[in-house]
């Protein structure tokens, strides 16, 4: 696993070990950030269940203003915090080092608006992708014409729509798929 393009490009990336966490392709994070490139420079990021942090250092490295990583199991988290150690990053991001749903809770009063949004949950919880899309679409978290990301299994197809959230795109690749969406209002205007 490595860092595919911009400043940190080719730089090594840990991954934690086991099945636990399942890091996003070298080849998926290209398709994704090929899609987002028009977008990435000065975009508030943020990365749930980031794992090993791969997806929101790409945006960083690509040149994302902030990157927001949000992760609970402390092998990933330790992993994540050496990734940024060795690729020297000190600034420009923030990690709450916790569950999305309780980051999502404590967040929504708040008006952080993210300018892209990727979520990975684990391919078994099937009910995380309700669960966040759904508050996603809900909260004030998103800025005008913000993309949300879902990375799933291709197998298993995501509704079109999750509460405002509308399904615009859908890229498969592999095993693999990316849902993108954005908010309905914004998306029938485009």
């Amino acid at each position: 696993m490595r860092i595919i393009a911009g400043t940190f490009r080719s730089r090594p990336l840990q991954a934690p070990a086991g099945l636990a966490t399942r890091p996003s392709s070298d080849r998926l994070r290209e398709t994704l950030f090929n899609v987002l490139a028009p977008r990435i420079e000065g975009a508030r990021f943020l990365d749930l269940y980031a794992g090993s942090g791969a997806v929101g250092l790409e945006a960083l490295s690509r040149g994302a203003e902030q990157v927001m990583f949000v992760e609970r199991a402390p092998t990933a988290l330790k992993v994540l915090q050496t990734n940024l150690e060795k690729l020297g990053v000190k600034a420009g991001f923030s990690l709450h080092a916790g569950g999305v749903r309780e980051y999502l809770r404590r967040s929504q009063g708040e008006a952080r608006e993210f300018d892209l949004v990727f979520l990975d949950p684990p391919y078994d919880a099937a009910d995380e992708y309700e669960r966040t899309l759904g508050s996603l679409g809900e909260s004030r978290l998103l800025a005008n014409g913000a993309a949300v990301i879902a990375e799933h299994r291709r197998k298993e197809r995501l509704p079109d729509v999750y509460g405002l959230l509308s399904r615009t795109r859908l890229l498969e690749q592999g095993d693999a798929a990316l849902s993108f969406y954005s908010i309905a209002e914004i998306a029938s205007k485009a």
